[in-house]
């Protein structure tokens, strides 16, 4: 389906990031930074979109999410916004890692860097025989974590050429006809900081 509709977002970080493709062309796309009120904002904005677009949500082939590594809350309002529009709009959704969308449209091989939390880095080698099976199936490895400055030898790090929610949009398209296609999940490479609740969970009665 060249002409199919494709809607593309993330609130990984500290920003709400979606974009709005029919085909590859792009029809509307917004980044507005923020570090909190993305649960808020986010369908606002997609509404916006559509409307930027002359489109309404019955208009859409296909929903793409990012789905982390980053920020735990940002990351499941996305991904329950977008399981919710698949289902009420019997569309596929298409889960999408922040290093996948970082390194949409550059030459292979390539290695994405992206900031983290506490002084460390998230990467990801992709197109290198040695780093074969990756999440996203481009022959790279999975998203890892370091420390600044203690990443292993490899392909100089490139900085992304596409915005984030326009590529994340893109590989939703292309990958929306996988026949085992799961659905999306938050993407994490630590435990949450919340520490588990110290009383008793209740009983459910019958």
């Amino acid at each position: 389906m060249p002409d199919r509709v494709t809607l593309g977002f993330d609130t990984s970080a500290a920003h709400c990031a979606a974009a709005l493709l029919r085909g590859d062309r792009v029809l509307a796309s917004r980044h507005e930074p923020m570090a909190r009120g993305q649960a808020e904002r986010l369908m606002p904005m997609l509404e916006a979109l559509l409307a930027e677009a002359g489109l309404g949500w019955r208009d859409l082939d296909v929903i793409g999410v990012g789905i982390g590594p980053g920020n735990f809350t940002g990351i499941r309002v996305a991904v329950a916004a977008a399981r919710g529009l698949a289902l009420a709009l019997g569309v596929p959704a298409v889960g999408v890692t922040a290093t996948e969308a970082a390194a949409f449209g550059l030459a292979r091989p390539c290695r994405v860097v992206l900031e983290g939390r506490g002084g460390a880095v998230i990467w990801q080698d992709f197109g290198t025989e040695a780093q074969a099976g990756t999440h996203g199936g481009d022959g790279g490895s999975r998203p890892r974590q370091a420390a600044t400055g203690a990443l292993p030898p490899g392909p100089a790090p490139a900085s992304p050429v596409v915005p984030l929610a326009e590529a994340v949009a893109h590989l939703a398209a292309r990958a929306a006809d996988h026949p085992d296609l799961p659905r999306p999940a938050p993407f994490y490479l630590r435990p949450a900081d919340a520490a588990p609740a110290r009383d008793p969970a209740p009983v459910i009665l019958p």
